[in-house]
């Protein structure tokens, strides 16, 4: 084992991660049985999907320096963050919108910054082309030899392989495993967690996963599909999107969202992320209502994370 896989190992996540199941007499009239899946009590600073995400891009960095973005409000940005002050790497956040430069930081920025990250706010025209190689070699100009880019949200190869295992955990013990999505990743990684292995029959009846979008656009589909065909050649499992329930879009939520949350956290003592647990949830509650899941039916609710 070399010293940054020695240090990988000291951080110590709580894997796997707690299967909870949940009494709620608006799931239960339905006959559906509802199990919440703590991701976030995975590591108090590298919570839920952050770290499945991480943990296989950085032993393929090694130490080196990791460039990565994200938004005024990313919880990849802070995830990175705190695993380089925890790991001992540099980090450099390429932050959407110039416009933010010259005002104070935000608590997720600030928090960023005080775990050791180097903070880059580029204009969005700038950001949304940032996958093309002139603009990341020029970013890429501005650090030290031989830095490690992860993509926005973590979403890449690796980090589907390393959500693989979230998939393996709930195998056998649910129907469905619903998870909040951003980039993809996970639930491409969940998805193919939940299928048979490569080369495997499908099992009749098996488990499938179900992403619920934070953001609107419809886009996400093409981009769950191309993460699997660059991790694993092809599909892998069975997943479903629903668009329905984003309110509005990434980092806004309605005032029915926030009511729903609120008596969630009132009835089962948890307290509930807005941007992503809480539409998540939101939208279960209200696909039970249509009668989309079959009487009988285990559902995982996947929480990636905690309130801030």
């Amino acid at each position: 084992m070399n010293a940054f896989d020695l240090a990988l190992s000291r951080l110590r996540p709580r894997l796997p991660s707690p299967l909870e199941p949940v009494e709620d007499e608006r799931l239960a009239r339905h006959g559906l049985r509802l199990l919440l899946k703590r991701d976030d009590l995975i590591h108090p600073e590298l919570p839920g999907n952050k770290w499945r995400k991480l943990a296989l891009n950085l032993r393929a960095a090694d130490g080196r320096p990791v460039l990565t973005f994200g938004g005024a409000y990313s919880h990849h940005l802070c995830a990175t963050a705190a695993a380089g002050r925890l790991l001992g790497f540099d980090t450099v956040g390429v932050v959407r919108g110039d416009e933010l430069a010259g005002r104070p930081l935000n608590p997720s920025l600030a928090r960023c910054a005080a775990d050791g990250m180097r903070l880059w706010f580029v204009d969005r025209s700038t950001y949304r082309a940032k996958n093309d190689p002139d603009v990341l070699a020029g970013l890429l100009d501005r650090c030290p030899p031989g830095t490690y880019v992860v993509p926005e949200g973590g979403s890449n190869a690796l980090a589907v392989q390393g959500c693989v295992e979230l998939g393996r955990e709930l195998s056998g013990a649910v129907d469905v495993a619903a998870v909040a999505c951003g980039t993809g990743g996970t639930l491409a990684g969940l998805a193919a967690g939940l299928g048979p292995g490569p080369g495997e029959p499908p099992a009749e009846g098996g488990a499938r996963a179900l992403g619920v979008p934070v953001l609107k656009g419809g886009f996400l589909g093409a981009e769950v599909r191309g993460l699997q065909a660059a991790a694993f050649g092809g599909p892998r499992g069975e997943w479903s999107l629903d668009e329905r329930f984003h309110c509005g879009g990434y980092a806004r939520t309605t005032p029915a969202l926030e009511t729903f949350a609120q008596d969630f956290e009132a009835r089962h003592g948890l307290a509930i992320e807005r941007l992503y647990v809480a539409k998540m949830l939101y939208g279960l509650f209200a696909l039970a209502r249509e009668g989309a899941f079959a009487p009988g039916t285990r559902i995982a609710a996947v929480i990636t994370g905690a309130p801030s």
